[in-house]
């Protein structure tokens, strides 16, 4: 009998790496470049970075994306915290009927969210600018907490702060230091999620936005109308910011696993 002849998986696997990743990796070699040419390599240079910090514009940008996704995740993080914890304690049919609320704003477009809380500002009379970009991504940054924040609390054992209560503990400390440290990892999922989605969110901060705050998104869309390197080293400074933010969120844990045996 012949043999099949089939693509070996790992080939496949590299094929799909590369169709990941490549544009990413050209987007990274040609944010180098010394002229302006999207197609030809003409020399190395850091010209597009140095006019990328000397853009006012560009830094406002950086700032309103990296404090709102920081504000956002914070914000979105407690309050999906302490809802996953509350829906634990939750009768059944209440329980279901929030998290069916909670996942229609996941599964909902984000063109219609955009869209909504566009009417929603308007109709309260509120002024957009920040303070409405800072709303709108704390409002859809939540769900994603409490979907990743659920399955640890799940998985706890459901008398354990009554335990901690009966040893002494008050409410806030059994929930400080029982139940938050056995959900930890999925606190940190969820924070990390929520701060990728905030600070690559476009289309939703472009419809609550005014007064020209804009984050960058909204600055690379506005920029892409016309060739400008300065996109491909603003680009390549997130992608390496989120590569450092998911080594750290790989080691970490680590570390604190080899810190606690040490401890033992």
């Amino acid at each position: 009998m012949r043999k099949s002849k089939h693509i070996p998986s790992w080939l496949m696997v590299v094929l799909c790496l590369l169709f990941l990743y490549l544009p990413i990796v050209v987007m990274m070699i040609f944010s180098f470049n010394s002229t302006k040419s999207t197609s030809v390599f003409t020399g190395f240079s850091f010209r597009w970075y140095q006019t990328l910090f000397e853009d006012n514009d560009m830094m406002r940008a950086v700032y309103v994306s990296v404090s709102i996704a920081v504000i956002a995740t914070f914000v979105s993080t407690v309050l999906g915290t302490l809802t996953a914890i509350g829906l634990s304690k939750t009768k059944k049919v209440m329980k279901e009927f929030i998290l069916q609320i909670n996942n229609l704003s996941i599964l909902n477009p984000e063109i219609v969210t955009a869209i909504s809380l566009m009417l929603l500002f308007s109709a309260l009379n509120i002024q957009k600018g920040y303070m409405t970009m800072l709303l709108a991504h704390i409002s859809f940054c939540t769900p994603f907490v409490i979907t990743n924040v659920l399955p640890k609390v799940r998985q706890l054992d459901a008398n354990l702060a009554d335990a901690a209560m009966d040893l002494g503990a008050t409410p806030f400390q059994a929930l400080w230091k029982v139940i938050i440290p056995q959900i930890k990892p999925g606190i940190f999922a969820g924070a990390l999620l929520a701060f990728t989605m905030s600070f690559d969110d476009f289309i939703i901060s472009y419809f609550v936005t005014g007064n020209g705050v804009q984050n960058i998104s909204i600055i690379v869309y506005n920029m892409s109308k016309r060739t400008n390197p300065s996109i491909n080293a603003l680009s390549t400074i997130v992608v390496l910011v989120i590569l450092v933010v998911l080594i750290l969120s790989r080691l970490l844990p680590m570390l604190n696993k080899k810190k606690e045996k040490r401890v033992q």
